[in-house]
């Protein structure tokens, strides 16, 4: 009774910044809370005629077929490798370009080579994928006529699961640079140049001030990006996946992740319980290691963890 009395006393002194939280509060309830009930169907085997609450409950039987058939293996390591693959290759490489750009003086270069840099972050998947198979693609595709005019044998790509892996991650890495780089290039642009002209002095070169001073300086902004990153590990890039491999079934074991098993369930398959399942695998999971990661940085080093 005490509990409910105070909040009601907080509200009165505060209604006006209740007021102003109330419709990210209302978007979150409606968008992000009222939809977790559909995790129902994950349990059932649904039919449209029975609908959400007609359908016949069978409890885990949709999660035993997903472990049973392998397919909840094959699309847990696609996912977490390929997106452990994105954030060390991604994150490392935005973090070298960003201490190379911070080296250089000529402000008109590095304000060029950002914007180069920065163009693909604004180029849709769509766009992504009618390039790779341009490049790619058997017939006309300048990868197969330049080894054509070179008078080797083409390759065709969309038979073969071994280079995609390669590809995609390239492609990833590649539109996300110039995103990131900004982001290390902001937080060096924050380090003060006292500690550069104190090396300075004592006689140390530009890669020992990099070592000592930058990356040393720059680690609080690598490992936050790293637990950002590694909460979304189960969450898969649906748009680079779906967009450069479609509906290509050849290539499944090798580009299929969790997000697009979910996306055939639901709209080519038409298995809603099992999609759904599939979906809350990935919540849990992602959830649960979120909590892991943190509680591992927190361990290592406390003021670096989330909470």
């Amino acid at each position: 009774m005490t509990a409910v009395k105070g909040f009601w006393s907080e509200l009165s002194r505060n209604k006006l910044m209740f007021l102003m939280v109330a419709p990210a509060l209302l978007f979150f309830i409606v968008f992000s809370y009222l939809p977790m009930a559909g995790v129902y169907l994950a349990f059932t085997k649904f039919t449209f005629e029975g609908g959400i609450f007609g359908s016949p409950f069978i409890g885990m039987e949709n999660f035993r077929f997903l472990y049973q058939s392998g397919t909840l293996w094959n699309l847990t390591k696609n996912t977490v490798l390929y997106n452990l693959a994105f954030i060390f290759i991604g994150n490392f490489l935005q973090l070298a370009c960003a201490i190379f750009l911070s080296q250089i003086g000529n402000k008109y270069f590095i304000k060029t080579t950002q914007s180069i840099l920065f163009l693909p972050f604004f180029i849709s998947w769509v766009l992504v994928g009618a390039f790779v198979f341009n490049l790619f693609n058997s017939d006309t595709g300048v990868v197969n006529t330049l080894l054509k005019q070179l008078g080797m044998q083409p390759y065709d790509f969309y038979l073969n699961t071994a280079p995609w892996k390669y590809i995609i991650v390239f492609f990833h890495v590649w539109k996300g640079l110039g995103y990131g780089t900004v982001i290390y290039l902001a937080a060096i642009m924050s380090i003060s140049d006292e500690y550069y002209e104190a090396a300075e002095i004592d006689g140390a070169n530009i890669f020992q001030q990099i070592r000592s001073i930058t990356i040393p300086l720059l680690t609080p902004t690598f490992v936050l990006l790293i637990i950002f990153s590694l909460g979304g590990i189960l969450k898969g890039q649906f748009d680079l996946f779906y967009q450069i491999i479609g509906n290509n079934g050849i290539l499944y074991d090798a580009t299929d992740i969790i997000d697009t098993y979910v996306y055939r369930s639901l709209a080519v398959n038409f298995d809603i319980g099992m999609g759904t399942a599939a979906g809350l695998y990935q919540s849990f999971f992602g959830f649960l290691l979120v909590v892991f990661v943190n509680w591992i940085v927190k361990k290592i080093r406390e003021d670096y963890a989330l909470f």
